[in-house]
């Protein structure tokens, strides 16, 4: 009742987090300014679930008094360490930029709850969505870090979300195609799939030529363009969530590495 369950936006949270702190640190890092952001980040997050069962909107609810009196002081609690460390931040008045970020983060959640009254065909559009809000962590990792919202920050941002929006497609492809073995039915299946994997490399081809994304940071998309495009020849794979989840998490974590490595080097 008021611990997220949502394994896949732990990553998409922390990743972009992480990422946006190293890359700061080829300019300069202000610790406590990041240190506030990091657990205000991290306790807006959590917040999310223990309101959601205090209101029964969940599927996990608070039922029994006991139950509601408990997820209630875990709001109070949570919700005051989230209300001093961004008014920590925002009393000095040096990060007035996170209002901008965390306005577009908020809209982006509001957007998402709208589509997902879509029903099923609004689950996946809803959780790209939901991924814009959630990496931004790392555009505000890096501004509070660094005191600088540049095209460095955008920059990251716009990359954890691509790669995110990458892998919400690829695990609702796998879990809707668990039973397609051949080539013909992996496209029958993951036909807009494939169109995507196209639509990122030409994504990240425009970017790289606007000079918003350096030119090697086509190496830190290899790994997971080269997943994604492996599945349609393999032969059937059966469905395991569990190391689904594992493996996507490695990919998150390799690509985090090799997108530090392509600003840092």
């Amino acid at each position: 009742m008021v611990v997220p369950r949502e394994h896949g936006a732990w990553g998409m949270l922390l990743v972009p987090l992480a990422t946006g702190s190293v890359v700061a640190t080829a300019v300069g890092v202000n610790g406590g300014a990041l240190t506030l952001f990091v657990v205000a980040a991290m306790s807006l997050f959590w917040l999310r679930t223990p309101v959601e069962s205090w209101l029964g909107t969940s599927a996990i609810k608070a039922r029994t008094a006991d139950e509601r009196a408990f997820v209630l002081r875990m709001i109070v609690g949570v919700g005051l360490l989230a209300a001093i460390s961004v008014a920590g931040l925002l009393g000095s008045g040096h990060h007035r930029g996170l209002l901008l970020i965390g306005t577009i983060a908020a809209l982006a959640f509001l957007l998402q709850a709208g589509v997902k009254k879509l029903g099923r065909k609004g689950r996946m559009p809803a959780q790209v969505i939901g991924a814009l809000g959630l990496t931004s962590t790392a555009a505000g990792a890096y501004y509070v870090a660094t005191g600088q919202l540049n095209h460095t920050a955008i920059a990251l941002w716009l990359a954890n979300w691509l790669f995110a929006g990458n892998q919400i497609h690829f695990v609702q492809v796998r879990i809707h195609s668990s039973r397609a073995a051949t080539l013909d039915e992996k496209l029958q299946q993951g036909l807009p799939f494939f169109v995507g994997q196209i639509g990122l490399i030409g994504a990240i081809l425009v970017t790289c030529r606007a000079g918003l994304f350096p030119a090697a940071i086509a190496l830190a998309f290899l790994p997971v363009l080269l997943r994604g495009t492996l599945w349609f020849v393999r032969g059937r794979q059966p469905l395991d969530v569990h190391k689904l989840g594992f493996a996507e998490l490695a990919q998150a974590l390799v690509f985090g590495t090799l997108l530090c490595m392509t600003f840092l080097v």
